[in-house]
């Protein structure tokens, strides 16, 4: 697979600045409803590679649109797609989030370590890497949090460069091997550092622990019992779930996991996520920039004052954001996946501030 480079800050910056200016263009938004507002907006070209956008308050579907246009299937060119409720789309780095989730359910089972576990202990495959100075102190809130300190770059060199972290990571022998035998730059649980391979991490312990390859697992304790239609994750390149990044859904179905995190992890009156464990990884963990901060694979802004937001984001214009102050939830699909981050960014800022967000404050 062959992905562009995408500035995570930039995009959570992005979606933040849509969210704490929408309220000088309520007036614009008060003409017409959302559909024939965005139907302008697209015919003006401000809104590009929109596949999907649903929104929902209070638990009941608000607005729904569906586009037409080119897609692919983790870098799998499929051509030209009508989109509907029922066709599959990526969510690329979104799937991160759902990792996150997950961990929170197999650890309420007792079947993969808490996070103050140490990480290396959980690998006694490579007790070899353990014994490198530093690692004793690294922990699985670490990975959690992406703040492990180790040298990782999947933003300044592109993704079909072997040189990539992501791309070398999937090269290698042994991915696992290749994550935890990086150099540590950092002091752990400092800097927030983006790394797929923490998501990696994250895979192999649920798939350790529950004796359950990952797709599987997530069908079994998530999927199902949020009554989700078919599913799909794609693979790496060594045949084994890609879980940073590749779990496609029906976007009903990945605006009913913001719905289900807007309820503390409930779902028609069924715990699916543990609310505690919800409530911690949408805690801020640490600082990215300002007001925007990381939890446990999950975006968070937080502004002086303002209503607290929980993002997750993929490339190509990906987002399911929830709004628990307006008890709002926001699920897009979008194919941008060849324009720069910052196009991306435009599109899901102009959708949120100018159609969305008025719209109901």
């Amino acid at each position: 697979m062959i992905r562009r480079i995408v500035s995570r800050r930039q995009a959570v910056l992005g979606t933040g600045a849509a969210i704490m200016t929408a309220a000088a263009t309520r007036a614009s938004a008060a003409d017409g409803d959302m559909a024939s507002r965005l139907a302008e907006m697209e015919r003006d070209g401000r809104v590009s590679g929109l596949h999907a956008l649903l929104v929902s308050r209070g638990g009941k579907l608000l607005f729904e649109h569906y586009g037409v246009g080119e897609d692919e299937a983790w870098g799998r060119k499929l051509g030209q797609v009508t989109f509907g409720p029922t066709v599959l789309h990526d969510l690329r780095s979104v799937s991160k989030s759902v990792v996150g989730m997950l961990y929170g359910i197999a650890l309420a089972d007792g079947r993969v370590p808490p996070p103050e576990a140490r990480l290396y202990e959980q690998f006694p495959e490579y007790a070899d890497l353990a014994r490198q100075p530093g690692r004793e102190r690294l922990t699985v809130a670490h990975v959690l949090s992406m703040t492990l300190g180790f040298e990782w770059d999947e933003l300044t060199i592109p993704y079909g460069d072997p040189r990539n972290s992501e791309i070398a990571m999937e090269l290698s022998p042994d991915r696992y091997r290749y994550v935890l035998d990086r150099p540590m730059v950092d002091e752990p649980g400092v800097k927030w550092t983006y790394n797929g391979g923490c998501t990696a991490l994250l895979g192999r312990l649920i798939a350790k622990g529950t004796g359950d390859k990952l797709p599987d697992y997530a069908r079994r304790v998530l999927f199902e019992p949020m009554g989700f239609g078919p599913t799909e994750w794609s693979n790496g390149m060594k045949g084994e779930a890609a879980a940073a990044s590749g779990l496609r859904l029906r976007p009903p179905d990945l605006l009913r996991i913001g719905q289900m995190v807007l309820a503390g992890g409930a779902w028609q009156g069924r715990q699916i996520v543990p609310a505690k464990w919800l409530e911690q990884s949408t805690t801020r963990t640490v600082v990215i920039d300002g007001p925007f901060g990381y939890g446990w694979h999950w975006y968070l802004l937080t502004p002086p004052g303002g209503a607290k937001t929980i993002s997750g984001i993929g490339w190509g214009g990906q987002r399911l954001v929830v709004l628990p102050a307006l008890d709002l939830v926001v699920a897009m699909n979008c194919g941008n996946y060849s324009k720069p981050g910052l196009e991306q960014r435009r599109v899901a800022d102009t959708l949120l501030r100018e159609l969305v967000l008025p719209a109901v404050m």
